[in-house]
């Protein structure tokens, strides 16, 4: 399976995990290959509306370019939506961060394993 395709699994599973806990939510096709800016995954309550960049590492640390947090943020004030980043390290459930959460270094926004352990939300949490 090509890695394009595992992180489509993954951005579907976690559609199918939205709905499971009574949100809508929907995959952004060509989301990263459009040219104007758009989450993998956009989700609702009707109350909220969260605009999430997926990523699906085997890796201890994962990292969201700072041109894709910016599209994020821009999606999200446009669209009218909270900015969240979402990473699902192997054999982990997915963790979310605000963008503030991500660590910043001078090319990326780093989130790692650890970091998710401690700090990151669940998805019990965020649609709590």
């Amino acid at each position: 399976m090509s890695h394009k395709s595992r992180g489509i699994n993954a951005e579907r599973d976690l559609i199918h995990k939205f709905w499971e806990t009574g949100w809508g939510a929907m995959r952004a096709a060509g989301s990263g290959s459009s040219q104007f800016p758009s989450p993998d995954v956009i989700a609702s309550n009707n109350v909220r509306t969260l605009a999430i960049e997926c990523k699906l590492t085997t890796a201890t640390r994962q990292y969201f370019s700072k041109k894709e947090v910016k599209e994020l943020v821009y999606f999200a004030e446009k669209f009218g939506a909270e900015p969240w980043l979402a990473v699902k390290f192997f054999r982990e459930e997915w963790y979310f961060f605000s963008i503030d959460d991500a660590k910043e270094t001078s090319a990326n926004h780093v989130i790692t394993l650890e970091q998710a352990k401690s700090r990151g939300m669940t998805l019990t949490d965020l649609v709590a």
